[in-house]
């Protein structure tokens, strides 16, 4: 295929996250930037905003936007670099929506609706509460997928049900229509730490949490963070060790701890032996300030140079969509669609 990776790095990674907050949280660092970041020098890196999806859940506009660039520049300071990657926001590239629909001509009724975000979705609200777009979400990511003939997706266990819908419409498309995209395999990174909500260790730091007081915002102020670490639950007892069964809210912040310092857990247990919570609260609450101060610095000074972050912008979207196009052209002549004006094989003037 003719967009396949032409450099002699062994493939072609893809990874998207959602605009959906004004600030990444140190889940999403920990658990996906930092990879991104190792990625990019061992693969063909493709990293977007996927200010696409975030619409079904009906974001006002101008916070989309506010949120789009945000997130953008979050990219950017934690070491997404565009000489190394290729960086575009998922709306800059219209060939994701018209391969959308290409590969939806080509998905079952019952496939999709069998897809979890929709079945949860629908469970709490009812089908009239889903959008169509909530129900096309997992072929629209599909599309992001196979538009560059992505060869690796790092994924987490929710994403395998999509990555696998992924999977099998390529595998579909090239049985119907001949070798036409190329099937993705999952890219399954090395352990990363799992961070957990502050307030509920027992759930994944999320966006969506009911505790705002349970996440370590990027952006955040730095008196917020420290007070967030000092109002984490613990657990009974005063000894600190780490007992993901027996002591989450512990366990989570010497997870969290480790990551950011690098030492490891068992030092981490014998530094503070005999020492009680609030001791380790303290001084995790400085290793957070000190590790995410000068992020939050590079993020503001991308936001504030708006120019500049529109070009590096504007240039990864060109580059991804010279590739998306050669994936769209020759999916819609296997279809059997007409060339476009200015395509190959397309009536002159």
């Amino acid at each position: 295929m003719s967009s396949q990776p032409s450099t002699t790095k062994p493939g072609r990674i893809l990874s998207l996250m959602q605009p959906t907050s004004d600030s990444l949280h140190l889940g999403n660092y920990l658990g996906a930037l930092t990879k991104w970041v190792e990625l990019q020098d061992d693969y063909e890196a493709f990293y977007g905003v996927a200010d696409l999806h975030s619409l079904t859940v009906n974001p006002e506009p101008e916070v989309l936007r506010e949120r789009t660039r945000r997130t953008a520049a979050q990219f950017l300071a934690a070491g997404v670099d565009p000489d190394k990657s290729v960086l575009f926001i998922q709306s800059h590239v219209p060939q994701h929506a018209e391969l959308q629909w290409l590969l939806a001509c080509n998905t079952g009724f019952g496939e999709a609706s069998r897809m979890t975000q929709f079945k949860d979705k629908a469970s709490k609200s009812g089908t009239d509460g889903a959008s169509v777009g909530l129900f096309t979400y997992p072929v629209l990511m599909a599309a992001d997928i196979l538009l560059y003939d992505t060869n690796l997706v790092p994924v987490g266990e929710d994403q395998r049900q999509h990555l696998e819908l992924s999977r099998n419409l390529a595998q579909r498309m090239n049985t119907r229509y001949g070798e036409t995209v190329t099937v993705p395999e999952p890219h399954i990174v090395k352990e990363t730490a799992k961070i957990f909500d502050l307030q509920d260790p027992t759930a994944k730091m999320s966006k969506s949490t009911p505790h705002p007081t349970g996440l370590l915002e990027l952006l955040e102020n730095p008196k917020k963070i420290a007070k967030n670490i000092r109002s984490a639950v613990t657990d009974t007892g005063t000894e600190i060790r780490f007992d993901q069964e027996n002591k989450p809210g512990v366990s989570n912040l010497l997870t969290i701890y480790s990551a950011l310092e690098g030492s490891s857990i068992s030092e981490l247990e014998e530094r503070y032996s005999g020492q009680g919570y609030g001791h380790l609260k303290v001084d995790l609450a400085e290793i957070v300030v000190e590790f995410l101060t000068p992020l939050r610095e590079k993020t503001m000074d991308w936001l504030e140079s708006p120019e500049k972050l529109d070009e590096v912008l504007a240039s990864g979207a060109h580059r991804a969509a010279e590739i998306a196009q050669e994936t769209v052209t020759r999916v819609r002549e296997s279809m059997g669609l007409l060339p476009a004006f200015g395509e190959p094989g397309a009536a002159k003037e």
